[in-house]
């Protein structure tokens, strides 16, 4: 399994055009320091390419590498699909994006696919432009994808929906999932969790096998968000499991057998974007990285 890091930055990514918080101002001194919004790409084994979150970034970050952009032919990709962990707007807003496709084929929960489709009206808005064929996630057993090297499955998280699906009648499970992405040749697994409300005995189950983790990094400890002052809720209350401090992941995260451990989803007001706090320091002693955008991972 061949592993892309397309992005590493919660939504608004580094720097959020509206912020200048510290990671923002040292973001804008230094293009370094930019993060593009949280996604990975992963290959099949055949040179199809699987985008995990369709960005507001999904344009550049295929433009960023050359396994991603088109040919031979004109009008050739080697994009097979996208999967969703959810229905936020900062994972699904590059659907647009990719409207000049000549079909997408778009793998998530019945319910995510529903929010898109009642909330966003997103069958109505690309139908003019491409068509698009919805794959269910299960949740239950895992998805073969394309010619049978690759599949998927989600576990489920979190029931938070997006401001947008707050008042749809739908169902109140499927709306996140951490993906459990296995290589059904050499047996590797990867966990990419962007997103985490909850730590369930799923996810427990899911990690216990995985060689590789990606992990909720949005905030670095519970108060943040207030401390930074753009809410009055915590992290957890935000939906996200904080990195440090009662409750938080990190401890979890090091304790795992996997061979590469990863942060990732870091919200500009997380000190870990800049490069000299602690935190970076706290976490290489427990075997842990903070995801880089370019990075590839063979499994």
């Amino acid at each position: 399994m061949r592993v892309r890091i397309l992005g590493t930055a919660a939504g608004g990514g580094v720097p959020q055009w509206n912020c200048a918080c510290p990671g923002c101002a040292a973001a804008r001194a230094d293009p370094r320091l930019r993060r593009r919004h949280a996604s990975i790409a992963v290959e099949d084994g055949t040179g199809r390419w699987y985008v995990v979150n369709a960005t507001p970034d999904i344009g550049e970050q295929i433009e960023a590498y050359a396994e991603l952009r088109p040919g031979p032919g004109h009008r050739e990709t080697p994009l097979a699909g996208v999967i969703l962990t959810d229905a936020e707007l900062d994972h699904t807003l590059g659907l647009m994006r990719l409207r000049e496709a000549k079909g997408l084929n778009v793998i998530a929960t019945t319910t995510v696919h529903r929010a898109l489709d009642e909330g966003l009206r997103l069958g109505h808005t690309l139908s003019p432009y491409t068509g698009i064929a919805r794959s269910d996630l299960p949740t239950d057993k895992p998805l073969v994808l394309g010619e049978g090297h690759l599949e998927v499955q989600g576990i489920p998280v979190s029931n938070k929906r997006p401001r947008y699906a707050a008042a749809l009648d739908l169902e109140d499970e499927g709306w996140v999932v951490a993906l459990r992405l296995t290589d059904r040749r050499s047996g590797t697994i990867l966990v990419y969790a962007p997103a985490l409300a909850a730590w369930p005995p799923e996810l427990d189950e899911a990690l216990a096998g995985a060689d590789c983790v990606f992990l909720d990094g949005t905030f670095w400890d519970d108060e943040e968000p207030r401390r930074a002052g753009f809410s009055q809720k915590t992290a957890t209350g935000m939906g996200h499991l904080p990195i440090a401090g009662p409750g938080g992941t990190a401890d979890r995260l090091g304790a795992l057998p996997a061979a590469r451990r990863l942060y990732t989803h870091l919200n500009n007001s997380n000190p870990l974007v800049l490069p000299g706090h602690d935190g970076h320091r706290d976490l290489a002693r427990r075997g842990i990285e903070i995801a880089q955008e370019g990075a590839v991972i063979e499994l």
